[in-house]
């Protein structure tokens, strides 16, 4: 928490120096954002109990690939994720390579977004690696995807803060919040201030069933513009679209017993640490399997 009083003070500082209003802008937007975390981390503080359920775990390492494919090719990546990528994702995660492995299909998505996505867990990044390396070695479906898809990329991503219910899960719905972070906010930072809200919350809907897994993501590699600090994600899995939808009934009902908690992250969402209009929500049809 130091700091980030720190931060508050060394960016007042800089909107102090800032001579065009465009500067003087981007500087309090700056402040108000680092001020903003360390007004979310100090009240969720004082909540006590509630801060002791948020610790931060060994990272979790998650590597997923993205892939962009015509209609006319949806049913083949259905066939490849049931069959040949279960050939190399089944055995990693039964002798301890992986801990979760599945698949996504983007159900809501602009003209420019990902149809579907892969995508493994480990304890390491050695772990994801070797999973990757037996894919480009052919033990997976990777080379006929480059030839169908029309835009593929990849990501890695580390968490703190994640759970899971053992099991596996077909046809279940995820969501996913993707925040991009404005230059001089550090991603740590930002994951604490909302694990600090989000863990609790997450922990319940898991305990009663409602959501199956959950994760606080920063990605490991960006390419933003230098005013970017790259991403922090929030992601769950509920097993139903009842379960779904309980999880925004749940975060309606945090906001309304904790009105300055919902403030300060109404300030995070609308710009005040993230990028203009840097929000991105997806909404994805999820088979699963974790350890």
């Amino acid at each position: 928490m130091r700091k980030l009083l720190m931060k508050v003070f060394l960016t007042f500082r800089l909107f102090g120096h800032a001579s065009s209003r465009a500067e003087k802008s981007c500087a309090w937007r700056r402040v108000a954002g680092v001020a903003g975390l360390a007004v979310l981390g100090m009240t969720a503080t004082s909540a006590g109990a509630q801060t002791d359920a948020v610790k931060e775990k060994p990272l979790l390492i998650r590597y997923e690939a993205y892939w962009t494919f015509p209609p006319a090719h949806w049913g083949d990546v259905d066939k490849d994720n049931a069959t040949s990528n279960q050939k190399v994702l089944a055995p990693a995660l039964a002798d301890g390579t992986l801990v979760g492995y599945g698949d996504d299909e983007n159900l809501v998505r602009s003209r420019e977004a990902y149809t579907h996505s892969n995508w493994w867990l480990a304890n390491s990044t050695p772990g994801v690696l070797k999973v990757l390396d037996t894919f480009e070695k052919g033990g997976g479906s990777n080379s006929s995807r480059l030839i169908n898809s029309t835009q593929h990329w990849t990501q890695k991503y580390s968490s703190p803060f994640y759970n899971w219910k053992a099991g596996s899960w077909k046809g279940a719905y995820g969501k996913r919040w993707a925040l991009t972070l404005r230059r001089g906010i550090d991603p740590n930072d930002a994951m604490r201030a909302l694990a600090w809200f989000y863990v609790p919350l997450f922990e319940s809907l898991l305990a009663d069933g409602t959501i199956v897994e959950y994760e606080i993501d920063k990605e490991e590699v960006f390419g933003y513009s230098a005013d970017s600090a790259g991403q922090v994600i929030m992601a769950f899995v509920a097993p139903t679209a009842d379960g779904y939808s309980k999880v925004g009934k749940a975060f309606a009902a945090a906001y309304e017993r904790s009105p300055l908690m919902f403030t300060v992250i109404s300030l995070a969402k609308n710009g005040a640490f993230v990028n203009d209009d840097a929000l991105l929500t997806e909404t994805v049809r999820v088979d699963a399997v974790y350890r």
